[in-house]
């Protein structure tokens, strides 16, 4: 048996004062105070391991809905074991692995092949998402009912559905299943070969640039989509002012919609960039006003979730500069860190909404349990977060097989200090 003693612990919206008692991998009891003398012992000896945890803070174990684990196809980039691990580092106790695959997870064939990797290498829960169309090609419709129990929700990440008529059908036929579906929205007709954002530096730079609409543009349409359907609509990796717009109206007139940003998105602007690998992701980092838009959309809801999308890739994918680079930067290990020091150790908004869109609301929309806290009976899943010390980012201390992120070498506050995931203490 565990005992977290002096915590903070996360109690519907607020933190208490209090401890927390694990046994066989399960929370079996949250008060204010739980003493040894409660404890049944064997033999005279307890068995229990007691750990003051000094007024730290447990929540409900950080969510991301949006990584890249890179298998099955493309192990070279990343595993679903390092994956994991580095999750778990970040004080993550579920991720969403997003389906551009090799094969894609478009059958239940194609989904049972990943699915197996996860019952042998995950270090913690993985919750794959299968694709919306056949090969995420964005044509062929695939059979969401089949897949349903298995998957986190449908996506075709890293493109967008170009077709008004498939994306109508697949919202059509996802919402009877009830899970989301999770947009990459995308305009393919104004990408234009750019590649960061079309904004100051790209100009100065002489880079081409991926304008704002080819975003936002998509957004609108399944916004309207999604209110024609009734699909339950989770857009991904939102980068514009226009985009959080869009949504903030469609949520005031009812639509079933929710969306995520990364913390790179919080933090950069396109004035950061360098002429590194590591500031290449799509969609990119962009301007100040749409950087401020971001974190105004977080503090006042509209931004349901932060999630990282975690996307490795080997170390001669990402030394190409701006033009020539791989898409994607890596996050797990960051992400806290990153979104405490962008957003509440600056003042912009208080902790426990930190709380919210790193793990309570990804719970909400995925259906997981301990949305109001630690529960009695519940699987012990707890993240222990101290806002406490400064960490100075180097990614050769990974555990992600990727190491390009845009926060190398940045001072970071706050850190993960343990992740407990079924009753074992990964990191204290």
């Amino acid at each position: 048996m565990i005992l977290l003693d002096n915590a903070n612990i996360w109690a519907d919206g607020q933190f208490i004062n209090g401890a927390i008692l694990i046994r066989d991998n399960r929370i079996e009891k949250v008060a204010r105070k739980i003493s040894l003398d409660e404890i049944p012992t064997q033999g005279g000896v307890s068995e229990t391991v007691a750990i003051n945890v000094n007024g730290q803070y447990i929540v409900p174990g950080l969510v991301d809905m949006h990584v890249h684990f890179r298998e099955p196809g493309y192990s070279y980039k990343e595993t679903i074991y390092h994956g994991s691990r580095a999750a778990l580092a970040g004080g993550f106790t579920t991720v969403c692995t997003m389906p551009n695959l090799n094969p894609a997870p478009d059958s239940i064939e194609n989904l049972k092949l990943q699915l197996e990797i996860i019952a042998r290498d995950a270090q913690m829960q993985v919750i794959p998402y299968a694709t919306i169309t056949k090969l995420r090609m964005g044509n062929e419709l695939i059979d969401y009912e089949a897949l349903a129990p298995w998957v986190a929700g449908f996506s075709d990440d890293g493109s967008g559905v170009q077709s008004e008529e498939v994306m109508r059908e697949a919202m059509r036929r996802i919402a009877k299943t009830g899970k989301i579906l999770a947009a990459h929205c995308e305009v393919n007709s104004l990408l234009r070969g750019g590649y960061i954002h079309d904004g100051a530096y790209a100009a100065a730079n002489g880079h081409r640039g991926i304008c704002s609409e080819s975003e936002w543009g998509e957004i609108e349409r399944d916004i309207r989509l999604a209110e024609e359907t009734g699909c339950r609509l989770h857009v991904c990796h939102i980068s514009t002012k226009e985009s959080v717009e869009l949504i903030r109206k469609a949520k005031a007139r009812g639509v079933q919609v929710t969306c995520e940003t990364g913390p790179h998105y919080l933090t950069f602007c396109d004035a950061d960039l360098q002429e590194e690998g590591r500031f290449k992701m799509n969609p990119p980092i962009r301007s100040v006003e749409d950087r401020d838009a971001l974190r105004e959309g977080v503090i006042d809801g509209t931004i349901d979730v932060i999630a990282t999308d975690h996307a490795p890739h080997s170390a001669s994918e990402k030394s190409k500069g701006l033009e020539k680079s791989a898409m994607g930067v890596v996050g797990l290990e960051t992400a806290f860190s990153a979104v405490y020091t962008t957003m509440v150790k600056s003042g912009l908004m208080p902790f426990s909404r930190l709380v919210e869109v790193m793990t309570i609301n990804p719970r909400r929309i995925l259906g997981l349990p301990g949305i109001y806290g630690p529960q009695e009976g519940d699987w012990a899943d707890l993240t222990v977060l101290s806002t406490d010390g400064e960490t100075v980012v180097n990614p050769d201390k990974f555990l992600s097989k990727g190491h390009a992120t845009p926060y190398a070498g940045l001072t970071l506050s706050g850190s993960v200090v343990a992740t407990i995931f079924s009753g074992r203490i990964q990191n204290l």
